[in-house]
């Protein structure tokens, strides 16, 4: 049985709004029961789809990053977001292979041939983006160490956590998220959501180092 999410959204806080977000949530209901999925979650919001920082949004990332749900059920497409907002929210649940169920359509979300378009060049862009950003990575890390550099001498604090394995988790993860303006705090939630034990510090902390890796390569 499918685990799914309902997200309601309504662009003000006017009181006459409410009587939208009641209805979206009891026909999204009622289509759950329709297709037979487990509801785990309903998120409201009232603010603007333009507007990608959205407590409901991350709340709904994180549920779907941790394996919490597969689905996401909404009234229509313009619910999630509006313009590159939609678009940007929608590359990033294709890559959670979420499925998503319009109300509007009935069914499975179909998107418009420009909006797969845009879609299948972001993923072919950011697929390249990297590639090329970890051939540099490599480059740079064969150069520094045929030039002496050993990594584990030069990582700060080292000597105050000698005989423990340092922790692993995906550090490309967490650049994309910080990009997305997240807090330390947030991206070691959804990291421990993931099944990776960090904290707030252990991610602060990598995060730190691997720009300053970054960095000492660049400038090299």
């Amino acid at each position: 049985m499918s685990k799914a999410i309902i997200y309601c959204r309504v662009s003000t806080n006017k009181d006459s709004q409410e009587t939208s977000l009641k209805r979206q949530q009891e026909e999204l209901r009622y289509f759950a029961s329709r297709y037979e999925m487990e509801i785990v979650q309903v998120i409201e919001e009232k603010q603007s789809g333009y507007e990608i920082e959205r407590e409901g949004i991350f709340a709904m990332l994180e549920a779907f990053q941790s394996s919490s749900a597969d689905t996401l059920l909404i009234q229509d497409e313009t619910r999630l977001g509006r313009g590159n907002t939609k678009i940007a929210l929608l590359h990033q649940l294709q890559r959670l292979d979420v499925s998503i169920y319009c109300l509007a359509q009935n069914g499975e979300l179909q998107l418009s041939e420009g909006d797969s378009m845009v879609l299948q060049i972001v993923s072919i862009v950011e697929e390249y983006q990297r590639k090329l950003h970890n051939a540099k990575i490599k480059r740079g890390m064969r150069k520094a160490v045929d030039n002496g550099f050993n990594p584990a001498e030069n990582l700060s604090n080292q000597h105050l956590a000698k005989g423990r394995e340092r922790k692993q988790f995906p550090i490309e993860e967490v650049k994309r998220l910080k990009r997305n303006n997240l807090t330390f705090q947030e991206i070691a939630s959804i990291l421990r959501g993931m099944g990776y034990n960090v904290s707030k510090a252990t991610v602060h902390r990598r995060y730190q180092e691997y720009q300053s890796l970054e960095k000492s390569i660049k400038e090299d």
